[in-house]
């Protein structure tokens, strides 16, 4: 699949065109980005664990019955994957009490959520990602009724996959965020899943484990993301 000019690029990830329109390869980056984008840094291999990271986990999904755009891997920070019509929401995903959520409501972090908390943001980097419910995006026309159901019921959905799949490998999936787009009438999981967009926690001294450890300057970002991959079987 010969990869052809630049459509998109964003903090750590660069979308090109290929020869064929319904496919893109989707360069991940050694880019690190915290606070919309405000802090930045290089970090080597970071591209490439989050390429295999997130193909394995794509992979999970789709034979769980979740659809994506994943298609294959091409290298160790290339992948091939269906072009999307992306929406501009970002459905989040919490097991956990953490990050914003303590932040907004007074809660106590690593409070235990049950059911898990589902919410909506609207996607915009200018207005720091503002939280929002299904009348905004009906409102502003960002999606349809029928596709605010399907995105909810897959987010729920990847909840079911992944939660025990973290869990048997000594991990606490805190909470995650995903992004949806239309493709041939479909609404599929886009976007990627790595340590960058969602909290990992070990299950028994609850360490960070994920990006968190890139925004509160705790070092060994990188290599924690290998400690996930890891333990879930990730091939690297």
């Amino acid at each position: 699949m010969e990869k052809r000019n630049e459509l998109y690029s964003g903090k750590v990830k660069t979308i090109y065109a290929t020869d064929d329109k319904k496919k893109v390869i989707m360069h991940f980056r050694d880019d690190a980005t915290a606070f919309d984008g405000v802090k930045h840094e290089k970090l080597q291999r970071k591209g490439m664990v989050n390429n295999h990271f997130n193909a394995f986990i794509m992979e999970k999904l789709a034979a769980a019955g979740v659809g994506n755009h994943f298609e294959k891997v091409l290298n160790d920070n290339d992948s091939l994957v269906k072009h999307l019509d992306m929406l501009p929401l970002e459905c989040i995903v919490r097991n956990i009490a953490a990050g914003s959520l303590c932040r907004r409501y007074g809660i106590k972090e690593g409070l235990e959520l049950n059911p898990p908390l589902y919410e909506l943001c609207y996607k915009s980097d200018e207005l720091h990602d503002p939280f929002i419910n299904e009348c905004h995006a009906r409102a502003f026309d960002w999606a349809s009724d029928e596709e605010l159901v399907v995105m909810q019921q897959q987010s729920i959905a990847v909840n079911n996959v992944l939660k025990p799949l973290f869990l048997e490998a000594g991990m606490l999936l805190v909470d995650y965020k995903l992004e949806f787009g239309r493709f041939g009438g479909e609404i599929l999981l886009g976007d990627e899943f790595t340590p960058d967009g969602c909290r990992v926690w070990d299950a028994e001294t609850r360490e960070i484990l994920d990006k968190d450890r890139f925004r509160k300057d705790m070092g060994d970002v990188v290599e924690s993301y290998e400690i996930i991959a890891k333990r879930l079987g990730v091939g690297i």
